[in-house]
């Protein structure tokens, strides 16, 4: 049964089930839904996921809610300015150090890493440019305490140092899936053909729960993938339906495929957009003109059937 968060209390703790709880920090928006999840994981020992936003009413709510304990880790999912920036200074209250994949930049593909070096992407918004954990986490590293242990997995795609952790029959999913909403992926932290592997890659594990970094619990895991690997494919062919009409801009090309979306949250459409044409330009799929970049206006190739199965 799926735990009703919609009036979840801010700064207050929720159990969710037996040694997890969860904090509500107080940055509820457009892309945040009620606010980011932070999850404290342990009864008398604890380990935190993603402290949040740097908000003193939250790290008051945190260290209230902690009452005491001993922490003996803080994880991260990734560096976003509404997951990572309180890990610090909770970390300084707390005294325990802080684990993530490595800082903003960490893990990213190599051409995304090519096309921002020649400043052709335009993004990076909301990226924690000074975050930097205290130990570097590995793919598949497990990580023991008091609390018991979870297992780092590491899935790119929102952002390239984005984790997941998995603990017990649940998986803490961060920003990656969300049961409210698909995760934005916006170039060049973001990396559309990183994600889609993520996701294949979550297929293959068994988990009867997903713990989101914002929004209520994924209660069936396996259909919210499915949903969002169809929802991806299905939102490539509509690119590619919409290029089959001519060469367009990305803002052109966005407007005729959300034409039913909130002009303020069209900026991330674009995001979005451009995400999966870099994709389709690396799959021969789509021409860039005159190169790569954000600017580019895109044409459909004519010889060429799309993969909806994108790269493996």
């Amino acid at each position: 049964m799926m735990v009703d968060m919609s009036p979840f209390p801010v700064g207050k703790p929720m159990a969710l089930q037996p040694g997890l709880s969860c904090v509500l920090a107080p940055n509820p928006s457009p892309m945040t839904f009620w606010g980011t999840n932070t999850y404290l994981v342990g009864d008398q020992s604890l380990a935190i996921i993603d402290p949040g936003p740097n908000n003193e009413s939250h790290l008051e709510a945190l260290v209230a809610a902690i009452a005491g304990r001993h922490v003996s880790h803080i994880l991260l999912t990734h560096s976003h300015l509404d997951h990572s920036p309180l890990a610090r200074p909770l970390a300084e209250r707390v005294d325990a150090p802080i684990l993530a994949f490595g800082p903003s930049g960490t893990g990213q593909s190599p051409v995304m890493a090519e096309l921002a070096a020649r400043g052709l992407t335009g993004g990076g918004e909301g990226i924690d440019k000074v975050f930097v954990p205290d130990r570097v986490v590995s793919d598949g590293q497990v990580i023991t305490g008091p609390w018991g242990q979870v297992q780092a997995l590491h899935t790119p795609g929102h952002i390239g140092n984005h984790l997941c952790f998995q603990w017990q029959d649940a998986i803490f999913t961060g920003d990656h899936v969300m049961g409210w909403a698909s995760s934005l992926v916006s170039p060049p932290d973001g990396d559309l053909t990183d994600f889609m592997r993520s996701c294949r890659k979550l297929q293959g594990l068994t988990a009867n729960t997903y713990y989101p970094g914002h929004g209520p619990p994924v209660t069936n895991p396996s259909a919210r993938l499915d949903w969002l690997v169809s929802h991806r494919l299905g939102r490539e062919q509509q690119i590619l339906d919409v290029l089959s009409n001519g060469q367009m801009s990305i803002p052109v090309l966005t407007r005729r495929i959300y034409d039913d979306v909130a002009p303020a949250l069209l900026p991330a459409a674009e995001r979005n957009v451009f995400a999966h044409l870099i994709d389709l330009v690396g799959r021969g799929l789509v021409t860039a003109l005159p190169q790569l970049s954000v600017l580019a206006e895109f044409r459909r190739q004519p010889d060429q059937m799309a993969n909806v199965e994108g790269k493996s």
